[in-house]
């Protein structure tokens, strides 16, 4: 068939190097997970919290991207499609982390979340380098690099809300970033399911 836009499945050394990479990054993104648990509920940051969700969903999707290595791209997309429906999910959980938090009032503990959003900003950097290579591969590897993107970009924004809280005293830098981070998830979930659902039609490459 003419209509092969990708090959049916990534090359065997390609699929080693991303195993190795997914390894890497699902072990980052679980540290991190617990580090800013415990560091949002001291620190009292919604943005903290809405990472913490974020990096955990993360190392779950990194978890079931290393279980369909080697499968058909039907089977991949279909795990990027729940992954995709996973990134909405979360992204609808942040927002509602946001509502609670107006709610409650309370300024968040500038010092401890500018210095946990530095160290989140080291690790997701450093993943979406490793995976950096794998930003145009299928929709499996596309939703990875999206994942390891979108949190690197939410880290700024987390150290930048640090700042401002710090400065004004106020929640509504807290506030401001955690719904930043709900964007980029509804928009990076869209891209993935729009990919997915695109590749599970192609069911005989």
């Amino acid at each position: 068939m003419a209509c092969q836009c990708r090959p049916p499945s990534a090359p065997q050394q390609t699929d080693s190097k991303f195993r190795s990479a997914l390894w890497i990054a699902l072990v980052i993104n679980f540290a991190m997970f617990v580090v800013e648990l415990i560091g949002g509920a001291y620190a009292n940051s919604a943005a903290l919290w809405a990472d913490a969700l974020d990096f955990f969903g993360d190392a779950v999707n990194y978890a079931i991207s290393l279980a369909v290595l080697g499968a058909s791209l039907y089977w991949r997309a279909t795990v990027a499609l729940i992954k995709g429906i996973t990134m909405l999910v979360f992204a609808l959980v942040v927002l509602a982390k946001v509502a609670y938090a107006y709610t409650l009032g309370i300024a968040p503990e500038a010092i401890t979340m500018g210095l946990i959003g530095i160290l989140a900003l080291i690790a997701n950097v450093v993943t979406a380098l490793i995976l950096y290579a794998y930003r145009d591969g299928d929709a499996n590897m596309k939703s990875v690099w999206l994942c390891s993107r979108n949190d690197a970009i939410g880290n700024v924004a987390v150290i930048l809300a640090a700042v401002g809280v710090f400065g004004t005293g106020q929640l509504w830098p807290d506030l401001i970033v955690a719904l930043i981070m709900a964007s980029l998830g509804l928009s990076a979930g869209y891209a993935v399911i729009k990919q997915a659902l695109q590749e599970r039609k192609i069911k005989h490459l």
